[in-house]
């Protein structure tokens, strides 16, 4: 068993129920089983595209997949929630899930980078991870703790049930 991390974002079609569905499908998976959930998080988009905040969150896996076989599982799931990836970055999304880390392995292939490229610069995503693994070292970047204080979140990610 490894342990897997997954960021989960969306900020279409009811976001919050959009987040809860996609955790239980991943409990769901074969071979696996969510062990550690952040809170819901409430963020505001960027990438120059007018849309509606995101509703974040990480979960933490333990599965008996190998790192491709998660990943085309995340897709999936995805799929099922009417995630269409029609070329367009940034931009708004029933569903979008990321395989942030697995175990400590790292995979640099066309299709699969993990640790997850961006996670150390994503605010989104290392809140809620600190959350639940503040003191997971990400291979090549540090632990999650001294990601999280080198950027900025004061203001940009919130507690989804303190959002006004």
């Amino acid at each position: 068993m490894v342990s897997a991390y997954i960021g989960l974002g969306s900020n279409l079609d009811a976001p919050d129920g959009q987040v809860e569905r996609a955790l239980r499908e991943l409990d769901a998976l074969p071979q696996t089983r969510v062990v550690a959930r952040s809170r819901l998080y409430r963020t505001a988009p960027w990438g120059g595209i007018a849309q509606p905040d995101f509703i974040n969150a990480v979960a933490q896996l333990e599965t008996g997949l190998d790192a491709r076989a998660l990943m085309r599982a995340l897709l999936t799931i995805e799929h099922r929630a009417g995630r269409r990836r029609d070329g367009e970055r940034n931009g708004p999304r029933v569903l979008d899930l990321d395989l942030l880390l697995y175990g400590d392995q790292r995979i640099d292939d066309a299709d699969l980078q993990v640790p997850h490229p961006r996670l150390h610069e994503r605010v989104f995503v290392l809140v809620p991870l600190a959350e639940i693994a503040p003191d997971f070292a990400v291979p090549g970047q540090g632990r999650v703790r001294e990601l999280l204080a080198r950027i900025d979140a004061t203001h940009e990610v919130v507690p989804a049930d303190e959002a006004t």
